[in-house]
């Protein structure tokens, strides 16, 4: 016969609330919803199957006089002691016999996931780093500890329901008399009633408060990317494991760059004759300044790229590049000597009637423009 008290680890003259005490300590270090490991699921069973026992009264004595509900007595075939709800449970899914598995709903449960956005700059995509976040969620309350009593109180079993958490009722059908079950309106199923409930979470074992995290972005996120932070969430009623946070991330515009997968873009206006002639231009980026060199000839929509100082990629770790795009600005307004001097640039290459040659949008501006983009 299994050794329950040993598995909850209390003496055998233990009060219920020692019982309960001692199983929800176990339970929150073992529920596959916190620990996953193979042995740890068997060790929850094994505790709540103890559990199950000694916090049943009735089962309790039966048990001390030397009866196992879960032991070999307890697995015979459908009789006597079965109602029309066990009948169909074995054949859908429920439990599979008298007594197997406790009918009573849990005051501890997992709690929910969180999703919270978090805006970011674009120089924290490009390295990642640490940003901090305040949100409000459910914490566990510290007055009663999450057991919802307040402090030097207990629970009672209840009245209606005598702890089974259900209540029967016998109805007449084609099929004859037919019981039902439903849980106990009395105490909603969990078998025992809050005699004295905690003022501070008014029996739910938690309230809600303010927290601050810092989070590690990080590099190469991008908007849409999510965070997952396990056990971030909100506390479960009860005091029950926290579910995860799930964190959105925003970049937000940059003045300068504009991000496409792992490439940073920005355009450079240059007059006519830079462009013509060539210069090196200063460009403040996320590594410190670096000069830009414009080959003479530049043309509308040419694009320099600087290799390796673009967006660190997510899983590679590998940096994409930055591209400037060359805006040539033609003067819309020349004094008479100006104008003099570019109609003697104009002869001296005989472009004084220059024939028209037309071509396709995909070899102009446009086209490089888009060529430019698709690149990687």
């Amino acid at each position: 016969m299994n050794d329950y008290y040993a598995d909850l680890g209390v003496s055998r003259d233990a009060s219920p609330e020692e019982i309960k005490r001692a199983y929800r300590k176990l339970a929150r270090k073992m529920h596959p919803d916190v620990n996953p490991d193979a042995e740890a699921a068997d060790e929850f069973k094994r505790v709540s199957q103890a559990y199950d026992v000694l916090s049943d009264p009735q089962k309790r004595q039966s048990y001390d006089m030397g009866s196992d509900p879960y032991g070999s007595a307890g697995s015979a075939g459908f009789g006597a002691g079965f109602s029309f709800s066990d009948i169909m449970d074995a054949f859908f899914g429920g439990a599979a016999g008298a007594g197997a598995g406790d009918p009573r709903r849990s005051r501890v449960q997992r709690g929910q996931d969180a999703l919270l956005p978090l805006e970011i700059d674009l120089g924290t995509a490009v390295f990642g780093g640490n940003e901090d976040l305040t949100y409000d969620t459910a914490v566990l309350c510290s007055t009663c500890e999450g057991e919802g009593a307040r402090p030097g109180t207990g629970k009672r079993t209840c009245d209606v329901c005598h702890g089974t958490g259900q209540v029967q009722q016998v109805q007449r059908s084609f099929l004859g008399q037919v019981m039902t079950t439903r849980p106990c309106a009395a105490c909603r199923g969990y078998g025992e009633v809050i005699t004295d409930p905690c003022f501070e979470c008014s029996g739910e074992g938690r309230v809600r408060d303010r927290r601050s995290i810092t989070i590690k972005v990080p590099a190469g996120v991008d908007t849409g990317t999510r965070i997952q932070l396990a056990g971030e969430g909100e506390v479960g009623p009860g005091g029950g494991p926290s579910g995860d946070l799930y964190v959105e991330v925003h970049v937000r515009r940059h003045p300068t760059f504009q991000r496409q997968h792992d490439d940073l873009h920005c355009s450079v206006e240059l007059p006519m004759t830079a462009a013509a002639l060539g210069t090196t231009l200063p460009l403040e980026t996320f590594d410190g300044e670096r000069e830009v060199d414009i080959a003479p000839g530049t043309q509308p929509g040419d694009v320099i790229t600087l290799r390796g100082l673009g967006v660190t990629h997510l899983r590679t770790g590998q940096r994409g590049d930055l591209m400037v795009h060359a805006n040539v600005r033609t003067p819309t307004r020349l004094d008479p000597q100006q104008e003099e001097l570019l109609r003697q640039l104009a002869k001296e290459r005989g472009e004084e009637h220059p024939e028209a040659r037309f071509q396709p949008m995909n070899q102009g501006l446009f086209g490089k423009l888009r060529d430019a983009f698709k690149q990687k």
